[in-house]
């Protein structure tokens, strides 16, 4: 598990779909690449346009067992989701974002709240947000999640990186622990070596230390082409 995948930037393949599938976000007012249109060319698009998993997305889907969301309506449920996942967890530092060129979500769960400082035991005082995330699981069951765990450079490189580690597989098990089917769940952790700003800035460094949940959604054309390999 320390390799790490690469993530297709998918920007060749997007500029396939043409001026007619920009859409104005409803929730921001901005103009950006319509999902529904994507998912409608096909599952080869936009398994294109999607980032990697942990594992590989063929065998994690053939094992998950999902069925998988209709190419065309896979927008729309991302959408859906996204804007539920942000209303569920207003005011408590979780940050909902979408990742893959929009054809993925990002939950970032902040440092000192979901865990203290050292500890990779959840805080009971977050427990409820993880509940209401692990809510949005189930209501969403045709996706993949990984659980990503990320440290600062302070410490060793080697207690970081077990760090990382316990505290990614924490939240994994919390997941599952709450109904959340373990065939859909992996976890990883990056110890130190993905830092989003630069060492030394004692003002924003805490942002390093974070775990994800990447929500992927999984569409009918992506099962069967997994079955069809």
């Amino acid at each position: 598990m320390k390799t790490r995948r690469l993530f297709a930037t998918g920007l060749a393949a997007a500029s396939l779909v043409g001026l007619s599938a920009c859409v104005t976000d409803p929730n921001t007012g901005e103009k950006k690449i319509s999902r529904t249109a994507i998912g409608g060319v096909g599952g080869a698009l936009a398994g294109y346009l999607l980032g990697g998993v942990i594992g590989g997305k063929t065998a994690r889907i053939i094992g998950a067992g999902v069925g998988g969301v209709a190419g065309a309506a896979v927008g729309r449920e991302l959408d859906k989701q996204i804007k539920e996942l942000k209303e569920d967890t207003a005011g408590t530092g979780v940050d909902v974002t979408e990742t893959d060129n929009g054809q993925a979500i990002l939950v970032n769960l902040p440092d000192g709240v979901t865990f203290a400082t050292g500890s990779y035991a959840i805080s009971p005082a977050f427990r409820a947000t993880l509940d209401q995330i692990a809510q949005s699981l189930r209501d969403y069951p045709n996706s993949l999640v990984d659980v990503y765990g990320h440290t600062d450079t302070v410490g060793s490189t080697s207690s970081n990186q077990r760090l990382s580690e316990e505290r990614a597989r924490a939240v994994a098990n919390y997941l599952i622990g709450r109904g959340v089917a373990s065939s859909r769940i992996r976890w990883q952790g990056f110890g130190e070596t993905q830092l989003k700003v630069a060492t030394g800035d004692q003002v924003n460094e805490p942002l390093n230390r974070r775990v994800e949940i990447k929500i992927v959604p999984v569409t009918q054309e992506d099962v069967a082409a997994a079955r069809g390999q």
